[in-house]
């Protein structure tokens, strides 16, 4: 154990006072109990030692006669740490970490909406995902809540935050927006055409997600999971599958493991080009989103027909995957990555030398990298703004062990990095899925699946399209799911938007607001 890794960290800090948890899968990532008075302590200890808040959550544990848990993870290069507290049932009160670490502001709030924890010493207690049409004492994720039943409905507003002065008004935008994109309300203030303050209010597709996992089984439970973001199926299906097998110690075989490599290449590729081609047509260069959404199209025809969906949905299982690829879909899908390789790099060209289009992207919406490291944002946003990270490389599983991602980092933190960091992950990908292709291992596609026993937990990140997807899992006292907690990037990358806008004009949002393109659905569990 190294002298100034996490875990030595908490037991140097707290000494007898934090107590391991033995019922924590993996053993790579330790959970420690600390007394309810020092939990913001450990959030200091974790502040001093640069380390990232990754998420923040309760759990009802009331049927094990402990209250209500309060967890909070942590990371620092490729160490993850859970430190965790107990809030008794007549006391649902826990220290705010916020003063800390800005991310546990919406944690915590939403901890407060949908478990009923009260976090003393928090600045801002509106309601978070939770509408102002709910009753007061309505707290979903508690086990004593009903969600067969409707929700009475109250009279209520929510309160935006205010700016005053000469000059300054208010934009509302949404949340019903033009096209198909999903539900959000964001609020500017500003002088003229300057923005001086963005706030975001989501929640508009909250759909009982997490509550919904508690009802099904352990298998039926990665069906949900790949629907939590339509987009990211293969991450979330993946990411809830790895918690689950680090709980049972099930061990998916090789092949199983590098066809979920391949499929998860396969998701961001398709999805950074649908991403860039979508920056370029809110920039008014249309011609290039009509040219990645064919080489988009194509991939996911692709997808259909070797796997079955053009999602890839469904297709990772715990223990495994569902479907395999024979020796006709390596040559085509070999095929496939020469051909789009081409036609990909044909397009960079008109993208890279576009000046009009440059011009609009350069300089706009700039996230700088202390704000960037500040928020603990991931995934390509953090990677273009000089946040060198990625689960693939720091978490890895097999094949990335052997195959090791290059990840593009850059400075600027504009519309142009966050742009040109995909491009980089396409060509990046584009070789990884030629590894993969080509030294396929030969074995089984799955292996049996082992329900949990009692009053396990298990833990999991992987590398979305978007960045790092997380989920913690916890088994009740039959071995059913007795909380599934689950933390999409957008989740900490939607906090980045609303820093991002400062200086920009209102026009430039929806430019901005795509090269984050954060999922509506994933934040709003």
């Amino acid at each position: 154990m190294e002298k100034n890794d996490l875990r030595n960290i908490i037991v140097s800090y707290f000494d007898t006072d934090a107590i391991q948890d033995n019922n924590q899968s993996p053993a790579s990532v330790p959970a420690y109990r600390v007394p309810r008075e020092r939990f913001a302590e450990a959030a200091k200890a974790m502040k001093s030692a640069d380390a990232r808040l990754v998420a923040e959550w309760a759990a009802d544990e009331s049927a094990f006669g402990r209250g209500f848990g309060i967890y909070a993870c942590y990371n620092k290069e490729s160490e993850y740490l859970i430190v965790k507290t107990y809030a008794p049932l007549e006391d649902l009160t826990f220290p705010s970490i916020t003063k800390k670490f800005i991310a546990a502001n919406r944690f915590e709030r939403q901890m407060k909406s949908l478990m009923g924890v009260m976090p003393t010493g928090h600045p801002d207690l509106r309601p978070w995902i939770k509408h102002e049409d709910w009753p007061e004492d309505a707290y979903p994720l508690q086990k004593s809540f009903d969600a067969s039943k409707p929700m009475t409905r109250i009279k209520g507003e929510y309160q935006f935050i205010k700016a005053e002065g000469e000059g300054v008004y208010e934009i509302p935008v949404g949340p019903v927006h033009a096209g198909i994109i999903e539900p959000g309300h964001f609020r500017f203030q500003a002088v003229g055409e300057d923005i001086i303050n963005l706030e975001e209010r989501l929640g508009y597709v909250h759909k009982g997600i997490e509550k919904r996992f508690e009802s099904l089984s352990w298998i039926d439970g990665v069906k949900l999971a790949g629907r939590v973001s339509g987009d990211s199926a293969v991450a979330h299906s993946l990411c809830y599958s790895r918690a689950l097998e680090s709980i049972t110690g099930c061990n998916p075989p090789e092949r199983a493991l590098w066809l979920r490599a391949l499929m998860l290449e396969r998701e961001r590729t398709a999805n950074h080009l649908g991403d860039i081609g979508a920056i370029a047509n809110d920039a008014a260069f249309t011609f290039l989103l009509y040219q990645f959404s064919r080489l988009r199209e194509m991939l996911l025809r692709t997808n259909l027909k070797l796997f079955g969906h053009r999602f890839m949905m469904d297709r990772i299982i715990p223990g495994g995957v569902a479907v395999g690829i024979n020796n006709d879909a390596k040559k085509e899908i070999i095929s496939e990555m020469h051909w789009l390789e081409k036609e990909f790099e044909r397009l960079v060209v008109i993208y890279d030398e576009n000046p009009s289009l440059e011009d609009r992207v350069r300089d706009t919406g700039v996230l700088k990298p202390e704000t960037a490291k500040e928020l603990g944002v991931v995934g390509f946003t953090a990677r273009a703004s000089g946040q060198a990270m990625d689960c693939r490389i720091q978490s890895p599983f097999p094949p990335y062990d052997r195959i090791i991602p290059k990840a593009p980092v850059l400075n600027s933190g504009d519309v142009h990095a966050r742009a040109w960091v995909r491009i980089e992950e396409i060509r990046e990908s584009i070789r990884i899925i030629r590894e993969i292709v080509n030294n396929l291992p030969e074995d089984k596609t799955a292996s049996d699946f082992i329900v949990p026993t009692p009053d396990k937990s298990g833990f999991a990140v992987v590398e979305g399209w978007r960045g790092e997807i997380v989920y913690w899992i916890q088994s009740g006292i039959k071995g059913e799911i007795n909380r599934c907690m689950v933390r999409d990037p957008s989740s900490v990358n939607w906090l980045a938007l609303e820093q991002a806008i400062h200086g920009n004009i209102v026009p430039d949002f929806p430019l901005c607001n795509k090269s984050f393109n954060q999922s509506y659905s994933g934040h709003d569990l």
